[in-house]
């Protein structure tokens, strides 16, 4: 019976914060972290300490991963993140107000005019760009010239920030990144120390290094996230049909979470994928990507990448929620990607 009224009570105080915040909403654009409902100074504090200094980071978490992060309950959690949510107006909204969110996103060039013609104008902020296509194609490639270009001035097609590289194929190579630099008239030692690696060994290693990834972005001003390859290490680990099941409940977590940090900080994902041939097909293209509808429904933009002659590839568009279907040509160069 005690129990049930301090309970009642709690839930009495909580519903006064959030009455409270909605008033400090008008007041001011800005929200400081002690003023969400459920946080005090020391919550305050770790929370900054992991990354969390963007309260729409804590509006995208769920409450289990927000619980096991800050070594909370689960319910405390949830009256953190339903706090942030209405101080953020997070309900539904006019679509006006959903255009000039998408003002805000940006978009990081590709090199090729022509390829980002075909993607809207480059690789944009907010969303999760899938490349997929045989090897040699020329996905990894993109990958490392997408790490160059977001440095860039603005006036070139950049962001003027950093790249956080999660190499799961021992792809990743600095002498690439330095021809790539050396292309565009950067230096080279700057721009390697702008790009920010780590090597993922398993796919449980790869989820755990995109969860500390909050703690970078902020810090050293991330604005692409690239991982090469998305699948390989889930294809490898999860193999059969009886696996089928828990690999693709693992990706579509890893997928959400990529999401999360792409909408709360307001950066761009670009990730590589993996193919397999289809044996049924017996006429036309029998490549399909890794990962199935889980992979095709979370990604914003799905380009297949495929091999022409010498130097060129060919970028097709399979999937855009925006973007009218098409392909075009593009070069692969020792100094970058370029029409």
């Amino acid at each position: 019976m005690v129990n049930n009224m301090v309970k009642k009570n709690e839930e009495e105080n909580f519903d006064d914060e959030i009455k409270e915040s909605k008033t400090k909403i008008i007041e001011r654009d800005k929200i400081n972290l002690e003023d969400i409902p459920g946080v005090g100074p020391k919550l305050a504090e770790k929370l900054a300490e992991l990354g969390f200094t963007d309260p729409m980071a804590i509006a995208v978490s769920s409450p289990g991963e927000l619980a096991g992060i800050l070594e909370i309950g689960k319910a405390t959690a949830t009256k953190i993140i339903n706090g942030t949510r209405q101080m953020l107006k997070m309900g539904f909204t006019s679509a006006d107000q959903v255009w000039k969110q998408r003002q805000e996103m940006i978009k990081i060039t590709t090199g090729s005019k022509s390829l980002d013609n075909l993607l809207g104008g480059g690789i944009e902020t907010q969303a999760i760009t899938e490349m997929y296509g045989q090897f040699g194609s020329g996905k990894s490639q993109l990958a490392f010239q997408l790490s160059v270009n977001v440095q860039l001035p603005k006036e070139r097609g950049g962001l003027e920030a950093n790249c956080l590289f999660i190499d799961t194929e021992n792809t990743f190579r600095p002498n690439r990144i330095i021809q790539l630099a050396e292309g565009l008239g950067l230096d080279k030692d700057k721009v390697l120390k702008n790009i920010f690696v780590a090597r993922a060994y398993n796919s449980d290693h790869q989820m755990f290094l995109l969860e500390k990834a909050g703690d970078m972005i902020e810090e050293n001003n991330i604005k692409l996230i690239v991982i090469d390859s998305l699948t390989s290490h889930f294809r490898s680990e999860y193999m059969g049909r009886g696996e089928l099941a828990p690999r693709q409940q693992k990706l579509n977590k890893h997928l959400h979470a990529l999401q999360r940090l792409a909408d709360a900080h307001n950066l761009a994902v670009y990730v590589t994928n993996q193919v397999q041939a289809n044996p049924a097909i017996l006429f036309g293209d029998p490549t399909s990507p890794v990962g199935g509808h889980i992979v095709a429904h979370q990604t914003s933009y799905r380009i297949y990448l495929r091999k022409s002659s010498g130097e060129k590839r060919i970028a097709k568009i399979m999937d855009s929620p925006d973007l009218p279907p098409g392909e075009c040509v593009f070069r692969v160069l020792t100094e970058g990607i370029r029409d």
